[in-house]
């Protein structure tokens, strides 16, 4: 409020109105001008609106407004009261807005002069707010409130308000106890109990609490256990004394009966709406000091505080201060603050003051926020004097009292900050120039921090990471750079700063020059590029720039390089470039260029030197001299060259021209364009300047040989290339030098593609213009940029046009002169293959086919791509699971190209007995594997019934660098009548061979080894189930003893181990030679059974030989059956599971666990077939030694340790089987070792599968029927005289099994057991060709 200086009277009205629109008040529609025509307005001001609702709502809205009008003259008032009491409300207001009306208008303040002060007083109904007394000063002496009371009286309106208000009830909440039993119906407030209760007790209490000043009524709310404690309110205008509370509760108690035994001094009072409750501050953040006051009007100091969600009484620590006094005598203010306050301290706190049976209660919730800041992200900066700023802005707005920078870093750059209060927010602007972050600084960050601090000492802080550059210093050496075409030259750009993102080097015009130009190094204090050109041509003449990068900031640096005109040595064409010239005769010699150019041209003879003749025929320029024989001595050899030197004085030296100086005498070949010869001399001379026919057509490039054949020259080889060809080869050996090779690239394969079809009979006719096409696209592919879809069908077309059969011919006269094309040109597609970028493309050409993937980001489909070529009747077919392609880059691209001749092509190169047999495809990926990788093919199979497959692929290293076949990291997965199924574990170009190494199916050999691996397996199989049925019928009489109750046991474990082996031997052959279609899976399995049964029967036999070894050597010590056998069965099973057990998991989750061709363990990948071999040939070696130890000790006893009678038969009889079994065995398995090696002699072959086929029956012999119990219980079963002529010497078992032959299906079972195949011996399953 504004006071005037000559206030004589100062009154406050309220005005109370209701409108249906937005509020806009104007003094002059409540205070009407008839009033206040004589009397001067000073002031008015709308002060406040207590209340309003949303103004959007179309009921009637109520508002309150406080107006202040000042005057000078006191006498003024009372007219103005009269005046507004004698209105009428509501007062509708003017024409234009109907919608509002006054409902009354109220005097609430009077401020008069009192001496050289304003008192300001309240009319009646009206009172000062609490919170007004409390900050400002009362008027002494005319205060007349009592303590307790609001104040009447202020010396001056209160700064900033608020005014007298209208004085509200004060709600009193009371209890009390009745001395009687509580009963549940009192919790019913429907219930006649509850109803009875509450009249008479609320007729008492209206009757005690009427003497309360101001009282309005009083309601009973409730009753609950404790006795019977009543709640009930009290709503009065005023507050009572304490002495006139208890007087009025003393007559309550006189007014009610006294059945209801109420206790007089159980009463409790509890103010509502006497307590202020303020927060300070009223936002609050982490860290703040945090004051929580209370205020009231009562002379008291008993004040607690309470954290409600803690259920805690705060007392003073060390964060947690109280203080509580009293102000003026009747009012209590308590404080509880709390110092860096924290989120746990969030919640709702009770203040509560306790005066006799008074309690003055409120509650506040406290919410503390953490600093929110929101503030640039890191950023960098450019050391080059711009201004940057950054800014930090708070979420909520407050009035912070500071906010401050600061930063660390290794450089200091100070910025200049700039805070708008309003807005919450702090900018910070750097300006950085090349003092403050030199160049050695640059890529260094600072840390600039805005922290943001309350006015209650909260601190909030936001980090900004800046990052400074300073712009390098480049220097680029030599000074000058002049240089001639074929030389070389380099630029050095060296950079001070040895941070950069990127370092290159751009043409004059823009172009990027590709990184093979140039090479980039890193070195603590700096950073150098060097462009380097091995071979300038002209079109490095120009400006070049070197441009250095980091992050946004670029320097660039320029370097101009002459190149003068020079033809390169291989661009110089020279005739002859061998002749022979008679003594006295001569010879015209020539140097030929394609561009007119000056230069100076000499002829070199020797040490003598001669000028040339220039000769111009269009394009062709020739440089000529006349040669005379007679200047050198005679017969001679001589070397001829011509230099070429240009303007900057630099020269070049052609090839050389011999010359062959003979006598005359010789000669019989005499031709005017090849000169004179010997017979069975060879020349060579360029097509060109050849005598062949010249025509549009004619060739221009490449050489022909000439050899004298009696007395004419006849053509030895010729290796000309046509024009159109020969032009490109030359624009292809210009394009590799080219600085730019990637925007001439795909006009050049366009030109190859059409020149090719136009010189296709020539290309057909001539290897040098095949060799001219392979040379080309071998140099294109060089090229490091990307193949679009457009790039690659010309490629493919090329390529589909020299792989025709019309070219064939001319590809075998080209692999008889060592020429290795068709290495270089598989080479050369599969480079083009690897920079191919074109999603999901295809191209198909009768010769060559193209199919590729774009491996997408989370790409789970499999690739599977298929080729057929109808014309050579050759299809295949490539799969990489989509686990495989997982592991790639996104964005990866998989290609794949098929060709149906090139097989025949290839093969020309590899001598031998091998052949390719179907197609070569080509599967490329654009970027690195990383991980193990593998892919399956399945060719067509044109050979069911002739050879061995083997899956190989083309490697480019063998046959030094030429390329050559090879099966590494490859195997037949696969074999069916019509296909061939490979696995590969890397990619390249991929076929299969046949290999002839089996024998003839009709071979005598072939059919003896079938006929003993099937006579002998089924005499096994008969022999091992007799032997087991004798075991069955005289068990009981042989197992008497515990030696040779544990004999028996062994010898039916290990029958029985070996039957089991051959059946599940016999499933492996079934299931790899009649191929069923779970074969994959069921060759493991009976692998797996197969192994574990065969080693079986070896623990069984070690068991056998340990039980001997033990009962002669351990004589004293007795050792249970129970134990014997449970050790017998651990060793004779436990120990094959454990060892198969451990192979299988080993090896098949590579999938190397069976060989690539048999249904038995692996060989070439992993060597899994030791798991048997080494733990049979042990048991041999053990076994062979515990017999010799046994014998020793029989034959030579010790005192003490003679077996009984019938023990030492027994252990006799186990010695003697060993004796003669475990040789057999030993030599059995020896001779099969000898079968692994390819080429082994076919006598291993027919001795293992004898001594395999037949081991069921010498296990009935010698293991069963020879021995003498055996025997003796059959006599004495059926009758003695059957039996009589077979008594002999008993032996124990040995075993093997049936395992390798020849012979089909069972015998290349047999065979295939240990290993390769090779005459007469290993055959590979599926395959019998």
């Amino acid at each position: 409020m504004k006071s005037p200086r000559r206030t004589t009277l100062c009154f406050m009205i309220i005005v109370i109105y209701s409108s249906q629109a937005t509020l806009s008040l104007s003094l002059e529609s409540i205070v009407y001008h008839s009033l206040l025509h004589e009397h001067e307005l000073m002031e008015e001001d709308p002060v406040r609106q207590k209340r309003a609702v949303a103004i959007s709502s179309p009921a009637a809205q109520e508002f309150t407004v406080d107006v202040e009008i000042s005057f000078e003259n006191a006498s003024f008032l009372e007219p103005i009261k009269a005046y507004l009491n004698n209105l009428s409300f509501p007062i509708q207001g003017n024409d234009t807005d109907l919608a509002t009306n006054i409902l009354s208008i109220k005097v609430s303040t009077v401020c008069r002069p009192t001496g050289n002060e304003i008192w300001c007083s309240c009319e009646t109904g009206y009172e000062w707010p609490q919170e007004s007394c409390l900050h400002n000063l009362t008027c002494q002496g005319h205060d007349g409130s009592s303590a307790g009371h609001h104040c009447s009286c202020l010396k001056g309106l209160p700064r900033k308000g608020p005014f007298c208000q209208l004085r509200g009830d004060i709600i009193l909440r009371v209890s009390v106890r009745l001395n009687v039993g509580f009963q549940e119906d009192l919790r019913n407030s429907s219930s006649a109990l509850y109803k009875s209760y509450k009249t008479d007790l609320e007729t008492a209490f209206w009757k005690g609490y009427s003497i309360l000043p101001g009282f309005k009524l009083v309601t009973v709310t409730g009753f609950r256990p404790g006795s019977v404690v009543v709640t009930y309110e009290i709503a009065t205008t005023t507050t009572a004394s304490p002495a006139l509370m208890y007087k009025a509760n003393e007559k309550v108690t006189q007014n009610l009966n006294q059945t209801y035994k109420m206790e007089s001094n159980s009463f409790q009072v509890t103010y509502s709406n006497e307590t202020k409750f303020s927060i300070t501050p009223e936002i609050i953040f982490e860290g703040d000091t945090v004051t929580l006051m209370c205020e009231n009007e009562v002379f008291s100091t008993n004040v607690s505080w309470t954290h409600v969600e803690m259920d805690l009484d705060m007392q003073n620590n060390t964060q947690v201060s109280i203080y509580t006094s009293v102000l003026n005598n009747m009012t209590s203010v308590s404080r509880l603050i709390i110092h860096n306050i924290t989120r746990a301290y969030t919640g709702e706190y009770i203040c509560k003051l306790t005066l006799d049976i008074f309690e003055y209660a409120s509650r506040r919730k406290v919410e503390v926020i953490p600093i929110q800041i929101l503030a640039s992200e890191a950023t960098e900066v450019m050391c080059d004097n711009n201004p940057v700023s950054l800014s930090c802005c708070s979420e909520v707005n407050v009035n912070w009292s500071q906010i401050e920078w600061k930063q660390e870093g290794s450089i200091s750059i100070p910025g200049n900050a700039e805070t708008d209060t309003d807005s919450g927010c702090s900018r910070y602007t750097l300006m950085a120039n090349e003092t403050q972050c030199p160049s050695r600084s640059s890529g260094m960050t600072v840390v600039y921090t805005c922290e943001f601090i309350s006015a209650h000492g909260a601190r909030g802080r936001k980090d900004i990471e800046v990052t400074f550059i300073s712009a390098a210093k480049l220097n680029i050496t030599p000074d000058l750079i002049s240089v001639s075409e074929g030389q070389s030259f380099f630029i050095k750009c060296i950079s001070d700063m040895s941070n950069y993102d990127e370092m290159y080097w751009n043409t004059s015009a823009g172009t990027k020059i590709y990184k093979r130009f140039y090479t980039t190094r890193r070195y603590p204090d700096r950073a150098e590029s060097v462009l380097t050109v091995k071979t300038s041509t002209r079109e490095w003449n120009g400006t070049y720039h070197c441009v250095f990068r980091y992050k946004n900031l670029y320097r660039v640096v320029a370097k101009d390089v002459t190149v003068y005109p020079l033809p390169l040595e291989s661009n110089i064409m020279v005739d002859p470039v061998e002749a022979a010239v008679t003594c006295r005769s001569s010879h015209h010699i020539r140097c030929c260029i394609e561009e007119d150019a000056d230069y100076k041209v000499i002829f070199q003879v020797g040490s003598s030197s001669f000028p040339a003749v220039k000769e111009v025929n269009e394009k062709q320029v020739c440089y000529k001299h006349h040669f005379m024989a007679d200047s050198v001595s005679c017969p001679e050899n001589v070397d001829v060259f011509c230099h070429f030197t240009n303007a900057a004085n630099n020269s070049v030296q052609s090839p050389s021209m011999k010359l062959h100086l003979v006598p005359g005498e010789s000669i019989t070949c005499q031709d005017p364009i090849l000169g004179v010869g010997e017979p069975g001399k060879v020349i060579q001379k360029l097509c060109r300047f050849s005598n062949i026919t010249r025509s549009h057509e004619s060739p221009v490039g490449g050489i022909i040989t000439y050899r004298c054949v009696g007395s004419r020259w006849q053509i030895k080889r010729n290796d000309c290339i046509s024009a159109p060809i020969n032009a490109l080869l030359q624009l292809a050996k210009a394009l590799v030098k080219s600085p730019t090779q990637d925007e001439k690239l795909p006009s050049y394969l366009g030109n190859l593609s059409i020149s090719t079809k136009q010189v296709k009979l020539e290309a057909g006719s001539f290897s040098g213009t095949l060799g001219a096409i392979i040379n080309i696209l071998d140099l294109f592919s060089t090229v490091p940029t990307q193949v679009n879809s457009e790039m690659m069908t010309h490629v493919l077309s090329t390529v589909n046009i020299i792989l025709g059969k019309s070219a064939l011919n001319t590809w075998k006269m080209s692999q008889q002169q060592k020429t290795n094309y068709s290495s270089q040109l598989l080479d050369s597609v599969e480079r083009f293959s690897r920079v191919l970028r074109a999603e999901d493309s295809t191209i198909s050409q009768p010769n060559v086919q193209m199919k590729s993937m774009v491996i997408k980001p989370g790409h789970l489909q499999s690739y599977r791509q298929s080729f057929v070529f109808l014309d050579s009747d050759l299809w295949g077919n490539v799969t990489i699971n989509g686990c495989q392609l997982e592991h790639l880059q996104p964005d990866s691209f998989v290609v794949t190209v098929a060709f149906p001749t090139l097989k025949t092509i290839l093969d020309q190169d590899v001598p031998g007995e091998n052949f390719a047999n179907s197609l070569v495809m080509t599967t490329t990926v654009s970027r690195s594997i990383t991980t193990p990788f593998r892919i399956l093919m399945t060719f067509k199979n044109n050979h069911p019934s002739g050879g061995i497959p083997q899956c190989v692929f083309w490697n480019f290293d063998l046959a030094n660098h030429t390329g050559g076949w090879d099966s590494s990291g490859c195997y037949v997965k696969a074999v069916t009548e019509d296909s061939v199924t490979c696995s590969c574990e890397h990619l390249t170009s991929f076929s299969i061979l046949m290999s002839p190494d089996s024998p003839d199916p009709d071979s005598l050999l072939k059919i003896l080894l079938d006929i003993i691996s099937y006579i002998g397996l089924c005499f096994s199989i008969l022999s091992l189930a007799a032997c087991l049925v004798v075991e069955a019928v005289v068990w009981k009489s042989v197992t008497k003893n515990r030696t040779s109750s544990m004999r028996h046991i062994c010898i039916v474990n290990i029958t029985a181990s070996l039957l089991v082996a051959d059946v599940w031997f016999i499933v492996a052959a079934a299931i790899h030679d009649h191929r069923f279609p779970l074969n994959e899976t069921a060759c493991v399995a009976a692998t797996f059974f197969v192994h574990f049964f065969y080693l079986s029967v070896f623990f069984w036999m070690l068991t056998l030989g340990l039980m001997l070894f033990y009962r002669l050597v351990f004589i004293l010590h007795d050792t249970s059956k129970s134990i014997q056998k449970t050790i017998a069965f651990s060793l004779g099973y436990g120990c094959p599971l454990l060892i198969s057990v451990i192979t299988v998991g080993a090896t098949q989750p590579r999938e190397v666990y069976t060989r690539k061709n048999a249904c038995w363990l692996n060989w070439e990948d992993t060597k899994a077939l030791l798991a048997f071999v080494i733990p049979a040939l042990v048991i041999v070696v053990v076994n062979m030694t515990i017999t010799v130890v046994v014998v020793t000790k029989i034959l030579r006893p010790s005192i003490g340790d003679k077996p009984s009678k019938q023990e030492k038969s027994s252990l006799i009889q186990i010695t003697k089987s060993i004796g003669v079994l475990t040789p057999l065995l030993g030599l059995t398995w020896g001779f099969g070792l000898a079968t692994v090696f390819q080429g082994s002699n076919a006598v291993f072959h027919i001795v293992f599968t004898l001594l395999n086929a037949f081991q069921g029956l010498f296990i009935l012999l010698f293991g069963c029927l020879w021995d003498q119990k055996v025997q003796e219980a059959l006599l004495n079963k059926y009758s003695r005289s059957k039996w009589s002529s077979q008594h002999s010497k008993s032996t124990s078992i040995g075993s093997s099994t049936p395992v390798f032959s020849m012979s089909s299906p069972i015998s290349r079972r047999f065979n295939n057991l240990f290993g390769k195949t090779g005459y007469g011996s290993l055959v590979n399953f599926g395959n019998a060709y």
